[in-house]
């Protein structure tokens, strides 16, 4: 009995261990910046759309080397004639005749002098092009992300500072009126009080208006609505000064590597134009068979040359408008450049001044906290007001109201420099996430493959169908 009594007491209390752990609550893990991130990355339809117009550039260069391919065609027909005799023949009955034929066609370019060749060349570039701007989507989405966030986390914050604010006026105002109850002060002190409290009620209310604002924000920027987020992270490493920033902003930016593609692609086109005035050698046969009347085959081969001779000025004009547009582009690759440096120029010293003022109001806050525990222990030796004390109050809310925001601009300074250096990617970030390689399905497709190799494409079109626009 005493071994069975010990055994189901050792059972009980295992069940009950269990069933305590079962039912503990488990911590919910808070949200950081980089879950953050992640989620914009992964959740993003801008980076979707620019996906797929990227896949539709690769396709360019598909369509530019099917022009070095055969072209075969095939072409059927059938028909049925009646020949009705004219009158005065004799009676010469009414003629059907059937016939039916089938040709195949094959045309092959032999030589155009490169135009083919360049073609070729230019949409490579344009797929190039296409990437930097998929890069430049990836920042934009990552930026938003990170400013979303930071304003969820100054808007939780001021939230909490306000409503702190409110408890604190109320406590004072409590005490106003216990010491007006005694004769210590006047209606007046009361009555700034009340009105400081329902100024700290609508100062309370607007924070919790811009928290739901910040929220939304954070949603379309994420995909979701924030829960609980984490303390900010350290800053990201940066350049020590705004000219290295710059330098690499240069040779990192996708608009300026996406600018120095498109003058690439404008000295191509004034090649092209040029080469558009030379011939092309084209060879082409045809097989034809007629079933009906009879049974016989013909077959056709040769080979074409063709060329323009005057074309109305047209050819000389495309070619003066490609010069005219490679000069702006590379007009538009200065002003790109100049633009980027502007922007890390704008970063940096946003950079600088959130850094001095987060230290001034450091500083402010630790001078205002003093002068608060001054100002309430003389207001109650009688040698301060309640307006004393609420303006004492009112200057620490500020400053640390201030310090929140600087925080947060300083945030927003780094990681909108790292976004002015091309730098703010899923990958200089080191997020842990596969990222989308662009190069899968442009070495897929490069080729002019005849088969469907999409993946990318084939799950869109579920989408599109379970959406009910396809």
């Amino acid at each position: 009995m005493t071994r069975n009594t010990a055994r189901t007491g050792t059972w009980m209390a295992r069940a009950a261990l269990a069933l305590s752990v079962a039912l503990t609550p488990v911590a919910v893990s808070a949200e950081t910046l980089a879950d953050a991130l992640v989620a914009a990355y992964k959740n993003s339809g801008l980076l979707e759309q620019q996906r797929a117009l990227l896949r539709a550039e690769d396709e360019n260069v598909a369509i530019a080397v099917s022009a070095l391919r055969p072209v075969i065609s095939y072409s059927a027909t059938a028909g049925r004639t009646i020949t009705d005799p004219a009158v005065g023949t004799g009676g010469v009955a009414l003629t059907d005749t059937w016939n039916a034929s089938v040709t195949l066609s094959a045309q092959l370019l032999l030589f155009d002098f490169g135009q083919t060749d360049k073609q070729i060349e230019i949409a490579r570039e344009n797929v190039l092009m296409t990437r930097e701007a998929l890069v430049g989507v990836e920042q934009n989405v990552l930026l938003n992300a990170a400013i979303a966030y930071l304003d969820v986390v100054s808007a939780n914050e001021a939230v909490g500072l306000q409503n702190n604010s409110v408890r604190l006026i109320t406590q004072e105002l409590r005490a106003a009126r216990d010491r007006f109850e005694v004769g210590e002060i006047t209606q007046t002190d009361v009555s700034l009080a009340e009105a400081a409290l329902a100024a700290g009620r609508a100062n309370a209310a607007a924070a919790q208006g811009q928290l739901l604002v910040a929220r939304e924000s954070y949603k379309a920027a994420v995909g979701f609505y924030p829960g609980n987020l984490a303390p900010l992270p350290p800053l990201p490493r940066i350049p020590e000064s705004v000219e290295a920033a710059k330098a690499q902003a240069r040779v990192r930016h996708p608009d300026i590597l996406s600018a120095q593609r498109a003058v690439t692609v404008a000295e191509k086109s004034v090649e092209l134009a040029k080469l558009s005035t030379r011939p092309t050698v084209t060879a082409t046969s045809n097989v034809t068979r007629t079933a009906r009347p009879g049974d016989t085959m013909t077959g056709t081969a040769g080979i074409t040359l063709s060329g323009p001779i005057y074309a109305g000025g047209r050819l000389t004009a495309l070619y003066r408008q490609a010069i005219a547009q490679s000069e702006a582009s590379r007009a538009a690759l200065l002003i790109t450049t100049q633009a980027i440096e502007r922007a890390v120029g704008n970063a940096w010293a946003q950079l600088t001044v959130a850094g001095a003022s987060l230290q001034a109001t450091d500083q402010q806050i630790r001078a205002s906290q003093v002068a608060l525990r001054g100002a309430r222990e003389e207001a109650t030796l009688g040698a301060r007001t309640t307006l004393d004390v609420l303006n004492a109050e009112q200057d620490l809310l500020d400053a640390q109201t201030s310090a929140v925001q600087s925080r947060a601009d300083r945030y927003a300074a780094v990681y909108s420099l790292l976004s002015s250096m091309g730098l703010l990617t899923a990958e200089h970030l080191h997020l842990g996430i596969v990222t989308y390689d662009p190069r899968a399905y442009y070495n897929a497709v490069q080729g002019a493959p005849l088969r469907q190799v999409s993946p990318q494409g084939q799950k869109l079109d579920h989408i599109l169908e379970a959406l009910g626009k396809n």
